[in-house]
Formats: structure tokens, sequence, C-alpha cells
């Protein structure tokens, strides 16, 4: 583990290859923390909205939101990784761990992987490896992500490139298997019949009715996740930059494509994997978003006749009042995505079978 210390946060130069961070402030998860996130987004998979909907599938007590982790674990690297960024990039190679429940204390490390400076020389990439432990040294998730830092000095000299590839998926086989028992999953409770059969690849569900993204709930959002990324929280500094105003942190706006995916993949449990995800353009308070699923491929577990595995591509969409996901592609002719396109995320999830 690194000895360096930042108070102020890490610029490109200060990431040297190889070197692990041990990230600060494990955090103790609560039942409050499942209340707010359920307030900010809305979410209603039973599997995390009811504890004997979840004792029913062998689980102690009903599992916190997936994404929530994920916050929890990505909040912890921002002071030591992505303080001083411009923009996330993207994700990669994520998979999810144990189940987390209320009570649980999680923390967090990350390996740099990858350096590359910009061509404007006033900033940097850097490629991290993250793991998130619960008390028990157990990995609950690790993922892999990029950013674009600044550097402090536009005139010091880059470091040696280094740019690893990363896999475009998580491969079916080397998925986890589920701790949950899915046999006696209640599609009632859910609100679909629809399970894993009756999806077939290449079908695309639109997701409804849009979201308008509020200053308030994403400050609150990411003061819960302890996210102290400039870009999100310095109104003043953010008045001089490129945009002229705060930017959405992109998780709040996966959380919300989380909770809008339910209206089509009902009978859905814990997410197994996130393959890649890009925020492809910023969003801003203000912003109405909308979302559509795109399923990718299938997958079955040996001995795990319960439940297999949908391969979806989510999209989410800003400013487009009533999204008709057959004559909106998201590529345009160039093939480019369009501007309208905030997110684009590749992940697997659990379906009942």
């Amino acid at each position: 583990m690194t000895d360096s210390y930042f108070p102020d946060g890490r610029y490109f130069e200060d990431f040297n290859l190889g070197e692990t961070l041990a990230h600060a402030t494990p955090r103790t998860l609560s039942e409050g923390d499942a209340a707010l996130y359920q307030a900010l987004y809305g979410g209603r998979n039973p599997l995390h909205a009811s504890t004997p909907f979840a004792q029913q599938l062998h689980l102690r007590e009903r599992p916190l939101e997936d994404w929530l982790v994920f916050h929890m674990v990505f909040g912890k690297t921002v002071p030591d990784i992505s303080r001083h960024a411009l923009a996330n990039l993207g994700y990669g190679e994520g998979v999810f761990g144990v189940s987390v429940f209320a009570g649980d204390t999680l923390s967090a490390s990350s390996r740099v992987i990858g350096l590359r400076e910009t061509k404007s020389g006033e900033t940097g990439l850097v490629m991290v490896r993250t793991t998130g432990l619960n008390q028990h040294a157990v990995e609950v998730l690790s993922y892999v992500r990029w950013v674009m830092v600044k550097k402090r000095d536009p005139a010091s000299p880059p470091p040696e490139t280094s740019w690893p590839d990363i896999a475009p998926n998580v491969a079916a086989q080397n998925l986890p298997l589920p701790d949950a028992n899915y046999s006696a999953w209640d599609s009632a409770a859910a609100g679909s019949p629809r399970r894993f059969e009756a999806y077939e690849v290449g079908e695309k569900i639109s997701h409804g009715g849009g979201v308008t993204l509020e200053e308030a709930e994403h400050m609150m959002a990411t003061r819960a996740y302890q996210n102290t990324a400039e870009v999100h929280f310095d109104a003043q500094l953010q008045a001089d930059a490129r945009f002229g105003k705060r930017l959405i942190y992109g998780g709040h706006i996966i959380s919300h494509a989380n909770a809008m995916r339910f209206n089509g993949f009902e009978n859905a449990g814990a997410i197994a994997a996130l393959n890649n995800g890009t925020h492809a353009a910023p969003a801003f308070a203000g912003d109405t978003i909308y979302g559509w699923s795109e399923v990718l491929d299938k997958a079955v577990f040996e001995n795990r006749p319960d439940v297999g595995a949908l391969r979806l591509r989510q999209m989410m969409i800003k400013g487009r009042k009533g999204l008709n996901i057959s004559d909106f592609p998201y590529l345009a002719a160039d093939g480019k995505r369009l501007p309208e396109v905030i997110l684009e995320l590749d992940i697997w999830v659990y379906m009942v079978r």
C-alpha cells in the first residue's frame, strides 16, 4: 500500500503505475441508507424491498441494492483518484460478489493499472482496478474504471504510457453463482409473469415515463456516497469551467436507469456483472431522462435450474419526450452516439427461470 499523502486529492502527476491505494473511511451501511436510496430512486424490486421475500430465497434478510453498494465503494475512491477529475470515462470487468446487508461495513482499495497523458498535455487518463470488501474481508465488488484527471502543472513531463486492454464483457462462464435461491421467487409479488424463457436476444423494451433530475436529490446522493469530486460539489469552480455548472454524478444516472428497468424486467434479481459502461454526455439538474434496454445475450448455469442471466444494454437519453425506441437508434449515421445519449451500460442480471 502507498504511504503518500495528498490531503487535497491527487493530480495526474501524483499517480504511479502499479501502486495500490488504500482508501480511507470504512462505512457501515444501515437501514437508513436503504431508505434514503429508496426515496431517491423509487426502486420496486421486491428482493430489495421485502425481508420476507428475500428470506424465501434463503437470504437472512433483504440485501441492499447492488448499485448502492457500488456507489459506496466508488465514493471511497474519489478523494484518492477523481477529486480533480474532469470526467469519469468508463467502467469494465465489474463483478458483484456476496450480498451486502444493513450492518455490514465496506472498505475499498484500488490498484493503478494504466496511465496515459492526453494530447492537450493538461490532463491525463488514469485506469484503476477497485475492490470492495465487507468486514469479513470478503469481496462484495470489483471493477475497472478510467478517468480523466487534471495535471497540477501542464508543463510537467508525462509518465511512460501504459494502457491495458479491458475485456469487452464478463464471459458468461465466469459469472458468479447468486447466493440467493430463486426457486421460491414470487412472480405475483414482482408484478409480472415474464421469466427468463420469455426474453429473446435482440428484444428492446422501453421503460416508460421520464424522470427530471433535481439538484437537491443529486447533492444529497453524492454526500451520502461521500463522493467529493469537485465537478459535483463546487458550483463556483464549475461556473468558470467548460459547462458553467455542476455535473450530475454519473452513478446517479445509473441508479435511475436501474429503477426504470424494473418496468419490463420485473423478475430480474440481483446484478451479476458490470461488463462496461460509458457516461457518453453530461447531465445537469433540470434535464429529463428516459431509458430503454436491449437483451444482448442469455446464459444458464449448470446445476442451477432456478436462475439464468440476461445480458442487457441499458441506454439513458435526455430531453426526448415520448421516447419510441423503434425510431430512436443510439448511434448516428457516422457511428457516433447521438448527443442525447448520456449513458450506455452493459450488465448481466440474474433472471428467474
